[in-house]
């Protein structure tokens, strides 16, 4: 198998908080985590830089795989044990980041959790943990187990107790409540990594949970946070976890729209949202779409609605139980469905590549969550479309913050729209 991480880091240096640095010169940047005076030794960072391809070349399906910018950012700092942040718009690229680098560096101990990731919805730890399967194919030593609330908690203590996984994806309150009882050992963690590490920050309760964590893991590992959406009131908190990260901010936040996503809006009454749907879903091409609400309530009306008028319509919300939610959300990926109606529960991470429109039925209460949500379509710089209903005041306000934010101008929906702006060739 080709030693296809070099393809990552030979070519370029690597741009970091103004200050470019060549591949050479990494090792001298590896402090030992207590910031004692002394560095790595040059023959360890020598050795995880010749060894850096061994491990992943293995996992590589076939040599045609390129890593994206945030790719070529990432790994080389991540790979060599360095705490890292990284910002990178949707649909980049950064849970490979994690991946790659975690299996690159782990050595499996029978019965050790070696990497704890946590994220803040079922869907995406369950995302995650297939990407980890998926990229550990070659790796059959490396065992990978995904918890989270809404499954009976005895089938999880069973299975750490009689194969404990060296990888760990799960939800806070299910991993915390695993730890609490002792049938989660954390003693033996080298990597510790967040994904939407602001939406898992920025609650207080999460944060609770994650700190409390955190706190049950060794002081000496490797810290990785990962966002798409980064404020400067977030990071500091983000620091608090690390020591001396790595900070790799791939675009500014005024860049962090999707290049090669149309976005329009359209003004119209909260009446007549439904007919509008109807004709948009009868007249646009698509291969998948997904329609986001802000309630519950109006997800479940809204699917029944779609499905009367013979739309091949589902809905997900956190109203479900955990295994109609997955099941669901499986067909969807596997295109038995073409048409997905959600709350804000699938609009952070979840990729699904077919999907290639995006309708805000409901507008989003930020511009974080406005990019967020637009991020399902165009994935990777793919062709994608994101229409948002603007039926009040305080949507015009929220399209105003977007537009101004991330410096995009959204027009209003032409009567024709070209479909080859949006699908895919």
């Amino acid at each position: 198998m080709p030693n296809l991480l070099f393809k990552f880091v030979a070519p370029f240096g690597v741009q970091i908080m103004g200050e470019t640095r060549e591949n050479d010169a990494y090792e001298e940047e590896l402090l030992d985590y207590e910031e004692e005076e002394e560095k790595v030794p040059d023959s360890a960072a020598t050795k995880a830089n010749g060894e850096a391809g061994k491990k992943i070349g293995s996992v590589i399906e076939k040599p045609v795989w390129y890593g994206m910018l945030v790719q070529h950012e990432c790994i080389p700092q991540a790979i060599l044990g360095m705490d890292v942040i990284c910002q990178a718009k949707s649909g980049m690229g950064k849970t490979a980041v994690f991946v790659l680098s975690t299996l690159q560096q782990i050595d499996p101990v029978a019965g050790q959790v070696a990497a704890l990731v946590l994220c803040h919805t079922r869907e995406l730890a369950y995302q995650i943990c297939h990407e980890f399967e998926r990229f550990s194919t070659y790796l059959p030593d490396i065992k990978v187990a995904v918890f989270y609330g809404g499954v009976n908690i005895k089938i999880h203590k069973d299975l750490l107790k009689n194969e404990c996984p060296h990888i760990v994806v799960g939800t806070p309150g299910r991993i915390l409540a695993l730890a609490r009882d002792k049938d989660l050992s954390l003693k033996n963690v080298r990597h510790f990594i967040l994904d939407e590490c602001d939406k898992m920050l920025e609650s207080l309760d999460m944060r609770r949970d994650v700190q409390e964590i955190f706190k049950m893991t060794p002081h000496d590992k490797q810290v990785m946070m990962f966002s798409a959406t980064l404020s400067k009131a977030i990071r500091p908190v983000c620091k608090k976890f690390m020591q001396d990260p790595m900070e790799i901010y791939v675009d500014d936040e005024a860049k962090l729209t999707l290049h090669g996503l149309v976005q329009h809006y359209i003004k119209l009454t909260e009446l007549e949202k439904n007919r509008k749907l109807n004709d948009l879903l009868d007249a646009l091409d698509f291969n998948q779409v997904v329609i986001f609400v802000k309630s519950v309530s109006r997800a479940a009306e809204l699917n029944k609605l779609l499905v009367e008028c013979n739309f091949p319509s589902i809905c997900i919300h956190s109203g479900m139980s955990q295994e109609e939610r997955l099941a669901r959300y499986k067909g969807f990926k596997d295109g038995k469905q073409r048409i997905l109606v959600a709350t804000d529960l699938v609009g952070r991470g979840i990729d699904i590549e077919r999907v290639n429109i995006v309708i805000n039925y409901d507008m989003p209460d930020s511009a974080d969550t406005y990019l967020h949500r637009v991020g399902r379509a165009g994935r990777f710089g793919t062709k994608g479309l994101a229409i948002t209903f603007v039926s009040s005041a305080s949507d015009s306000d929220v399209l105003n913050q977007v537009q101004e934010r991330f410096e995009v101008d959204i027009k209003e929906l032409p009567e024709q729209i070209d479909t080859s702006t949006y699908m895919p060739s």
